[in-house]
């Protein structure tokens, strides 16, 4: 396709490969998480500047009531942003996650499919072989074989 092409999006590409997507969510997050340690720093900054402005007349904690209200807002910026930086990991996880249910389900539901035949016509059950002689009959029912040692005896002579 080609870059004038109006039908033509940019990350139509990255979003059809996991693979991509997750390039591409984890090159966010490290601008991101760059810029996150530029508010922190700014932040402090601030902190500092602001409560260290005192006005004539003020008491020792009025320079700190008035920087509360700045310091908070850059806070709530910061968890923000680490949220931000979350939700683009969870994404590209659901990414792949959907991307590997994509691939799974048509052996999902081949396997539904069988299941359903299977349902509808139920294999026949065989029955036993009927034999009179006493040494052949099944080992694992618990009734009907032998029960001391002379009968194992008469099994393996018969």
């Amino acid at each position: 396709m080609n870059s004038t092409d109006p039908t033509h999006a940019p990350l139509r590409d990255v979003a059809q490969s996991p693979e991509a997507t997750a390039r591409y969510l984890a090159d966010i997050q490290r601008v991101l998480l760059d810029i996150g340690k530029n508010l922190e720093i700014l932040a402090m900054e601030t902190r500092v500047h602001c409560r260290g402005t005192h006005v004539e007349g003020d008491r020792w904690y009025h320079a700190r009531l008035r920087a509360l209200p700045v310091e908070r807002e850059l806070k709530n910026v910061l968890k923000h942003l680490h949220g931000l930086t979350e939700g683009l990991e969870k994404s590209a996880y659901k990414r792949n996650v959907f991307a590997d249910e994509v691939k799974a389900l048509p052996g999902k539901r081949q396997e539904k499919a069988l299941a359903k035949e299977r349902k509808k016509n139920p294999q026949p059950l065989q029955a036993a072989p009927e034999s009179g002689e006493r040494g052949h009959t099944d080992q694992n029912s618990g009734y009907g074989g032998p029960t001391s040692l002379y009968d194992l005896e008469e099994g393996k002579s018969a």
